[in-house]
């Protein structure tokens, strides 16, 4: 299987990955327009398992290095399985509560609440696991971030004018969230060995076997989530299965594609996490969010014609971003 063995290479997957995470989203903005955002999310999880699939019978297979997908599924420990299925589970709830933060409270609200709670809880809880980079950079490149995707929320909110009522439901759910988002990568990383993916301890995982079971536990646990949401949707009427088969190859297609965009970084993130650490690759994949924002920005002009002072906010939001990713990279050096 394919082996990463240099840090500035296991620096590039995090990075591919940070660009991944934070550009699926344009295929839900795409298909949403004339597409349902819960029947969309069938489409995100059925590329993510799609592509887990493709990298573990290609990269997972290939090469004599450590054990083929195959091998290594047949030899896994149970209770490596289910942690790394557990990780899908908690994902897809947090994915889900994130999503209803937004619509509840806004992306002012939910993303600096959620997704800061999610990085900075993330990067401790992961490097408890696997101490691996300077804890100081390390912890000055998540603040940095964190700060970032803070002013981030604030351009946002004043480039809406403030519209968006906080509410304590929309706080709420945006905790719940970002604390099942920060506990979703240590479940699947705790599956695997980090230590030595060329001769994994005998029943834990490789990257590339964790990464199907963790899509799985998704795509299995979205039967009951997406469900639901379908049923009881958080804004809108409630729609249907009938109507998600009525829909065309090419809308569907849009949905895929998003989730093997985001598959091919989650897949990258982890096989870099045996040189780089948990913490480490966790921490600059979840700087996505300012990815988002560079999108918002250049391509869907969110923040054009917005009040005096947003373009310096983000200024200084970009600035503190590219800041932080250094700390962090310089951290496992």
């Amino acid at each position: 299987m394919f082996i990463v063995n240099d840090y500035s290479l296991a620096i590039i997957f995090c990075v591919i990955t940070m660009f991944c995470w934070g550009s699926w989203g344009n295929t839900q903005k795409l298909a949403g327009k004339t597409w349902r955002y819960e029947l969309f999310y069938w489409d995100y999880v059925i590329g993510v398992l799609i592509i887990s699939l493709i990298s573990a019978f290609t990269l997972g297979s290939m090469g004599e290095n450590g054990r083929g997908f195959i091998n290594d599924l047949a030899q896994a420990d149970w209770k490596n399985i289910g942690s790394a299925f557990l990780g899908g589970i908690i994902f897809n709830a947090a994915n889900i509560l994130l999503s209803a933060a937004i619509a509840i409270a806004g992306m002012a609200v939910a993303f600096p609440v959620g997704i800061g709670l999610a990085l900075v809880l993330g990067v401790i809880i992961n490097y408890m696991g696997s101490q691996k980079g300077d804890p100081l950079f390390l912890g000055v490149g998540v603040g940095l971030i964190a700060i970032a995707i803070v002013i981030n929320a604030l351009a946002y909110r004043k480039a809406t004018s403030g519209n968006t009522k906080v509410t304590a439901k929309g706080i709420l759910v945006s905790v719940i969230a970002g604390l099942l988002m920060s506990f979703f990568y240590r479940f699947v990383a705790a599956s695997m060995d980090l230590d030595n993916f060329e001769s994994p301890a005998a029943g834990m995982m490789t990257p590339y076997t964790a990464v199907v079971i963790f899509a799985m536990g998704i795509f299995i646990s979205n039967f009951i989530f997406n469900t639901i949401l379908m049923k009881k949707p958080i804004s809108g009427v409630p729609t249907n299965y009938k109507e998600y088969f009525k829909g065309k190859l090419s809308i569907h297609s849009v949905g895929i594609l998003g989730g093997i965009i985001w598959g091919i970084g989650n897949s990258l993130n982890l096989i870099a996490a045996g040189k780089a650490g948990a913490a480490i690759s966790y921490g600059l994949g979840q700087g996505a969010t300012l990815i988002a924002a560079l999108w918002g920005v250049f391509i869907w002009k969110e923040f054009k014609n917005s009040p005096k002072g947003t373009n310096g906010m983000l200024v200084v939001m970009f600035i503190l971003f590219v800041l932080g990713l250094i700390s962090i990279i310089y951290a496992g050096q």
